[in-house]
């Protein structure tokens, strides 16, 4: 007996285009698609040409395809998707970029993106449908069959970035009294279960999640054994309410695969499996760095009037920021009159603290996102980060005010900006971690708002202390 005869239809549906067929398929070693091949793909869009088309693009497999629409413009695309229709599945649609596949979703007939969604699974749907406008999601929904609409429909009621909103209800759970040979005759004879699970699920009589069976672990226990014996009875459930981000710290803390979902009653609602985790950790890791810089999603296939007012938004911010910062230099403009070299030296007490504050603000940001900075151990990082920006304050203080002692002959001036630089370092580092701190317990995101008031407080900070000193030291006269 061969294996085709044991399990047809999932050697059927687990089969993929190959991988290895670089040169046919446009890519490079690096897996980039080459200049040549897209050319060649937009010259035959251009001429309408839709067979060559589909000749070039039907080797590539769907990541890859997913890959090229993001290459096109966005009048584009439309015509390749008509061009390759038939390979257009499940598996392209789920790659696809966020906004690539808003505004492709958007161009498509209502029943057409209907078919597509029944054929994902639900949290895949859910991100293809989520940010339709209201009448198009309606629409798309009203030709779905019953079963995938209320599922759909369930999870867009819960709030966006949740454990709701990502999990997918195709899962295999099983009553608590079965034995390990019950569950492999189910899980054979079960035509209709998901064909891509690691782990069954297992439950009481009120569907709540007792325990855990790794696909191992059943594979290798006697038939008669009973599953509660061999189940795994710790696991780590996730609140249907949790926020994706500490979904993902679970995931990484505890090395799972997936977990089940709950709600509020406790009861089994879906799954979240580890290649959603994945995406997550993705998106996460780069959406503080992208926030505390004010460029909103940094993704290139943002619209571009939302790019401009994304980061004119906060340009403008940081402009009034400015304006601050200048107001104080305006105060001491008669002693940078009387020593004109005070105003080639201030902006290096400032610049310096502005990068010492962003330094600390990167680090404490990280660790309040990743659950290493709790209130048990605040206190603890306040004093770390005093001490390394005084140590880092004396190092710098020292190294300009020796430099401009000496090459300005100066001893005074190079004390005045050797005490500057050290106070601003302190201030920049107590910045950096007590402004973060304070925008969350004001339930503020500190990404988005952090590198404003920090920024501030160094500029200004650096202005007043170089040039009050330069005052009262009797520098300018």
């Amino acid at each position: 007996m061969t294996p085709e005869d044991l399990a047809p239809d999932l050697l059927h549906e687990s089969a993929e285009p190959a991988l290895d067929t670089r040169e046919s398929d446009g890519l490079d070693e690096e897996n980039h698609f080459k200049k040549d091949y897209v050319r060649a793909v937009r010259e035959a869009l251009d001429a309408g040409e839709n067979y060559r088309v589909y000749e070039l693009v039907e080797h590539l497999h769907p990541a890859d395809i997913a890959d090229l629409f993001e290459l096109l413009d966005s009048d584009e695309r439309p015509a390749l998707a008509k061009a390759i229709s038939d390979l257009m599945g499940s598996e392209v649609i789920a790659e696809l970029n966020d906004w690539v596949r808003e505004d492709l979703v958007e161009s498509l007939p209502a029943e057409t993106v209907a078919d597509i969604a029944e054929q994902l699974d639900t949290d895949d749907a859910v991100a293809m449908l989520e940010d339709l406008d209201e009448d198009d999601q309606q629409a798309v929904l009203a030709e779905m069959e019953p079963e995938d609409r209320a599922a759909i429909e369930s999870a867009l009621s819960y709030p966006e970035e949740s454990a709701g909103r990502l999990m997918s209800r195709d899962l295999v759970a099983v009553p608590e009294h079965m034995t390990v040979g019950d569950l492999i005759d189910f899980l054979r004879e079960g035509r209709e279960l998901s064909n891509e699970f690691w782990e069954v699920f297992i439950v009481d009589a009120r569907h709540h999640p007792v325990g855990t069976c790794a696909l191992s672990w059943i594979l290798r226990a006697p038939r008669h054994i009973a599953l509660t014996d061999v189940m795994q009875r710790d696991q780590t459930l996730i609140p249907v309410s949790m926020d994706q981000e500490e979904v993902a710290l679970r995931f990484q803390k505890y090395a799972l695969i997936s977990a089940a979902v709950v709600d509020e009653a406790g009861r089994l609602v879906g799954q979240i499996t580890v290649d959603d985790v994945v995406h997550i950790i993705q998106e996460e890791a780069g959406e503080d760095v992208l926030l505390l810089s004010g460029a909103g999603d940094g993704d290139i296939n943002e619209p571009i009037r939302l790019t401009i007012q994304t980061r004119l938004t906060w340009l403008v911010v940081n402009l009034g920021t400015a304006i601050v910062a200048a107001s104080v230099v305006g105060l001491f403009q008669g002693a940078i009159a009387r020593f004109a070299l005070l105003a080639v030296l201030m902006p290096i007490v400032s610049g310096m603290g502005g990068n010492a504050g962003t330094q600390t603000l990167a680090v404490i940001v990280r660790a309040m996102a990743t659950n290493q900075l709790t209130s048990s151990n605040t206190w603890r990082m306040i004093g770390r980060e005093f001490r390394i920006a005084a140590a880092n304050g004396l190092a710098l203080g020292t190294l300009i005010g020796s430099g401009v002692g000496l090459l300005y002959g100066n001893p005074l001036l190079g004390g005045v900006i050797a005490l500057a630089m050290l106070i601003n370092n302190l201030v920049a580092g107590l910045a950096g971690i007590l402004v973060p701190l304070t925008l969350d317990k004001a339930k503020v995101d500190p990404a988005v708002s952090s590198a404003v008031f920090v920024t501030m407080a160094t500029d200004v900070m650096g202005f007043f202390s170089f040039l009050g000193l330069a005052v009262l030291s009797g520098l300018t006269g």
